[in-house]
């Protein structure tokens, strides 16, 4: 009798946990509003960023369609990436189920994503990003601006509400935390902060123009690991960071660790960079830090990976220069 009620029970609660997640969801985003009718199973990311949060929640194998700025023709073929692109940077950490290519986030394929018949688009925006309109009327579409403390984390918790895995979202944030806190003391510990109290996130593009993440890319992880800012802007754009002179540069301090964070793909210019007078005065101050091939700029699997390579490599450089 004991067993028939216990089995009874948990039958029941399964049932009812089922029913609570199939319900219809309303998400309020930073680009609108969207219902998601009960959970996911066709999900169109149209950037690597979307992409890193799903994949930190586990559900990545549910991505049929992916967009992506640093994808070349020769990365695609039948209109799906090639299985050898799939297996490499972070696309490999992702394992991702054999997606179709719906074009860059700038220009998708519109007729591309509506073939696909998903149940959710997900996206990385930012004011003047076109084409909410037009996805939303395909599917459910959310997206999450770029800029701001915490915007990742924000995307993360409202998308584990989405696909039932709300405790994923906060098991995955604690890691972050817990990662940094452990590097931040490795840090104290060998006397960084002593030499290097302030650090300067300089991405140099392809072209000679160079920028400072001051809200996100890289900066709030070090910022986390125990750094104080060592450059601000008068002005910082979509809350991400500014172009930068060389002057500026040039006049960064000693006790300024310049940490060079080239974009990926075509757009990398940390050779020119390191060529030019201004890279060759700060090479010395300076750690170049590649992000791996097809990486977010930001989110929770980056960061964790941002933080212990960081770390290693500080710690690797403070040891070359006693």
């Amino acid at each position: 009798m004991k067993r028939t009620l216990s089995v009874s029970l948990l039958t029941a609660g399964i049932s009812l946990a089922l029913l609570a997640v199939a319900q219809p969801l309303t998400v309020k985003h930073d680009e609108g509003t969207a219902t998601v009718q009960g959970v996911p199973q066709r999900v169109v990311v149209m950037d690597e960023e979307a992409l890193g949060w799903l994949a930190a929640l586990g559900v990545a194998d549910r991505v049929v369609g992916l967009g992506s700025a640093y994808l070349s023709p020769a990365d695609v073929e039948g209109g799906r990436v090639k299985p050898e692109v799939l297996r490499k940077g972070f696309f490999a950490r992702a394992r991702l189920n054999n997606p179709t290519y719906v074009g860059s986030w700038l220009e998708p394929s519109l007729e591309t994503v509506l073939a696909l018949k998903p149940d959710l688009i997900v996206r990385l925006t930012w004011k003047g990003n076109p084409n909410y309109d037009k996805l939303s009327r395909i599917a459910p579409t959310i997206g999450y601006e770029e800029g701001g403390e915490g915007f990742w984390q924000k995307g993360l918790r409202e998308l584990g509400r989405v696909f039932g895995r709300s405790a994923e979202a906060e098991r995955v944030i604690e890691q972050v935390r817990a990662t940094n806190r452990a590097n931040a003391a490795r840090l104290r510990a060998a006397g960084v902060f002593e030499k290097y109290p302030k650090v300067v996130v300089v991405a140099p593009f392809a072209g000679g123009s160079n920028w400072v993440y001051t809200g996100v890319r890289l900066i709030p992880d070090l910022r986390e690991l125990g750094f104080k800012d060592g450059f601000a802007p008068k002005e910082v754009t979509l809350g991400v960071g500014a172009q930068v002179s060389d002057e500026a540069l040039v006049s960064l301090d000693r006790q300024t660790l310049v940490v060079v964070f080239p974009p990926g793909g075509k757009y990398n210019g940390a050779e020119a960079f390191y060529a030019s007078p201004v890279g060759q005065k700060l090479k010395d101050q300076s750690i170049l830090y590649v992000p791996e091939d097809y990486s977010p700029y930001s989110g929770p699997l980056v960061s964790i990976r941002n933080s212990n390579d960081l770390t290693r490599m500080i710690l690797e450089k403070l040891r070359r220069e006693r």
